[in-house]
Formats: C-alpha cells, sequence, structure tokens
C-alpha cells in the first residue's frame, strides 16, 4: 500500500538497531534494520509482558514508498509508529 506522508519520517524516528519504548501505555522492545542502501527498511515490534506484536516492510521505490505490514492491518503499523516513544539512551558514567 502507499503508506500516509508522515510513515517514512516515523520510521526514521525508530532508532535503528534494536531499542525499547512505549507505545499506547505499552512498552515494547523494536528492532529496526535498513537494507539495499537504506531503500528497504525492516521493523519488528514486541511488546514486553504482553502478546502484542508489530511487523511491516517499508520500501522506498522509484514508483513511490511502499508499506507492506506482516499479517496485520497497515492502521495497526501505522498507529504504533505514529505513538512510539524510543527510551532515551543511557549516557555512560565517566569513570
Amino acid at each position: 500500500m502507499t503508506p500516509p506522508a508522515d510513515l517514512p519520517a516515523l520510521l526514521a524516528a525508530v532508532p535503528a538497531g534494536t531499542s525499547t519504548g512505549r507505545a499506547c501505555d505499552k512498552r515494547y522492545i523494536v528492532t529496526r534494520n535498513q537494507f539495499n542502501a537504506g531503500r528497504s527498511t525492516k521493523l519488528v515490534a514486541e511488546e514486553l509482558g504482553g502478546g502484542d506484536y508489530i511487523s511491516m516492510n517499508f520500501y522506498n521505490l522509484a514508483s513511490g514508498p511502499r508499506l507492506y505490514p506482516c499479517e496485520m492491518p497497515a492502521e495497526k503499523v501505522i498507529a504504533f509508529l505514529r505513538a512510539y516513544v524510543a527510551d532515551p539512551v543511557p549516557t555512560p558514567c565517566a569513570d
């Protein structure tokens, strides 16, 4: 599907690699990986202590961006990305 205009920025705001954060009063562990020089992105989010699961692929194609949710409605993925706030990255202590 063609994603809403805000989706690329929302996806880019999720830290690369694995992070934790919150969406809709739930805690998640989220993994965002990029492939093909940043033209494709995979995101997987698992609720910590619960059963919620988000999985999607995003492709930035010459014909326009495309969102492919994995076995769930696109609206669920979009709502998650609009609500997700990553935890702050801890600052290492100086010795």
